[in-house]
């Protein structure tokens, strides 16, 4: 029988190596806690952190209150669980008083699933505030950048008939287009991110209170969305749309082509001659486009090559859209009397020229410029990737060089119309002339215009317009150019420029 020093010594040593280890933990999350307040910029990986925090937590058998990290343990028979009501710590509100910054409320229903019922549960609830462990791919913005979780020890918790409710407190404005109740799906790899998902939650909104259901347990937040997010349905339509005409598109311009190169070679004055190469820039600029997406899931060089050509040809034709409204201007001004030396070959080198040489030199001295781009949605695991820009100063600079051209067409065309208006001609003739003018607001690409009205609730609508006539212009101006040179007689050709 041992003698009672001996079993005061083991009950001592027993205290002492229970004691060490909770100091151990405790020591554990509080180094996380001051990590975290250090800031992002540790280089853990932010699934090494979420790796780190739960193999700390496993071993959790007390409480911990931290300023970002909050952890609460409760143990409990499966026969004697009738539920759980949890909240976080209290805030004072600006006009005095307090209330709950978070809820978690545990239905009976979430033993349901446990098989063993004769031992002790163990259920670890977590509050997070810091935007450096869920981070996705695209670094979304979640609530206050607070995360609450929860996880059942003795498995995997989903598909409750009764869900969990979360209850997350805010003081701005948010609604149900632009706050969604998500969770956090782990990344497959051992490097790879994680990302927000929906799937299985319900979003409830109330005065300073989003209320989250949702029928399983982990870590769960508020995504904030953009305002200018589109929902996968409506990027699946856009795509359709864009896909479709941009092949009618083609089609069309090639026919064109065709026909302005092998059947109609008496016609081909420079008026003619620039309608070919803006037809021709047209479809390049649809083949690019289509071959952009497939491309995007290619290599990382060919898909900078798609986005250049893509860029180029974009500036091509918005290139091609000027040369014809200041060819159109000099027509109606010099009364068709150009002489103008090299005319053409130097309306080539401005249109052709010069976007090539710039975006040659972009992609040999800042590749990185082009590469993979990704069309966000409302749901972030759904989202299209294309080859395009990837540099914001870039994607400035090519708005407001569309700008820039724009405002010259426009302008144009009112010079146009006003010269029209002067003119003192028959009723007959001048109608013609208006439809001619109607005519050219598509061939100078006027249409563009719209891309600087995607904003606010212009937003959807202006994509669906944008998407329509843009992805169609090529099969417009293949009309428009039919229906006005069909009736041409080869005498009539009096542009005179050189």
């Amino acid at each position: 029988m041992p003698t009672p020093p001996l079993v005061t010594l083991v009950l001592c040593l027993t205290t002492s190596v229970l004691w060490a280890q909770g100091r151990e933990m405790d020591s554990n999350v509080d180094t996380l806690e001051m990590e975290l307040q250090q800031g992002c910029s540790s280089t853990l990986h932010p699934r090494e952190r979420l790796n780190l925090l739960e193999e700390k937590l496993a071993h959790q058998d007390h409480n911990f209150t931290g300023g970002m990290i909050e952890t609460y343990v409760f143990k409990f028979k499966t026969e004697s669980f009738k539920g759980l009501n949890l909240s976080s710590k209290m805030d004072v509100k600006p006009g005095g008083g307090e209330r709950l910054r978070h809820t978690l409320n545990f239905p009976a229903e979430l033993v349901e699933g446990v098989k063993v019922r004769e031992v002790e549960q163990k259920l670890v609830c977590i509050y997070i505030h810091s935007p450096c462990i869920f981070q996705d791919a695209h670094n979304s913005s979640v609530l206050n950048d607070d995360v609450l979780g929860a996880f059942l020890q003795s498995g995997r918790v989903a598909g409750l008939s009764r869900p969990v409710e979360i209850q997350f407190w805010h003081d701005t404005v948010l609604d149900a287009s632009n706050a969604t109740c998500v969770f956090w799906q782990p990344g497959a790899g051992t490097g790879s991110t994680g990302s927000w998902s929906r799937d299985g939650c319900k979003t409830t909104h109330r005065e300073g209170t989003v209320i989250c259901h949702c029928d399983h347990l982990t870590y769960f937040a508020v995504l904030l969305l953009q305002a200018d997010a589109l929902t996968p349905a409506q990027l699946a339509s856009l795509t359709h749309i864009s896909t479709i005409g941009c092949s009618l598109s083609a089609a069309a311009t090639l026919c064109t082509l065709l026909l302005c190169c092998f059947f109609r070679p008496r016609l081909r004055d420079n008026t003619t001659r620039i309608h070919m190469h803006l037809l021709a820039a047209l479809l390049l600029l649809n083949f690019s486009f289509l071959l952009s997406t497939p491309l995007a899931a290619g290599a990382v060089g060919l898909c900078q090559v798609a986005a250049a050509l893509l860029h180029a040809s974009l500036l091509c034709t918005l290139a091609w859209m000027a040369a014809e409204a200041f060819h159109l201007l000099l027509l109606l001004v010099k009364v068709y009397n150009i002489h103008i030396q090299h005319y053409l070959l130097k309306l080539c080198l401005c249109a052709w020229g010069l976007p090539m040489l710039a975006v040659a030199a972009v992609l040999v001295f800042k590749r990185d410029t082009y590469g993979y781009h990704t069309i966000n949605t409302s749901e972030h695991h759904r989202n299209t990737t294309m080859c395009w820009l990837t540099s914001e100063p870039a994607h400035r600079a090519t708005l407001c060089y569309t700008g820039l051209i724009l405002l010259f067409n426009m302008l144009v065309l009112g010079r146009v119309m006003m010269i029209l208006r002067r003119m003192q001609r028959q009723n007959g003739q001048a109608r013609k002339d208006w439809v001619t003018v109607l005519g050219l607001t598509c061939l100078v690409g006027t249409t563009w215009g719209l891309a600087f009205f995607s904003f606010g609730v212009f937003l959807v609508p202006q994509l669906y317009l944008f998407t329509i006539l843009n992805s169609l212009q090529g099969l417009f101006v293949c009309l428009w150019y039919v229906t006005v040179h069909r009736r041409r007689k080869p005498g009539s050709v009096s542009d005179n420029s050189r």
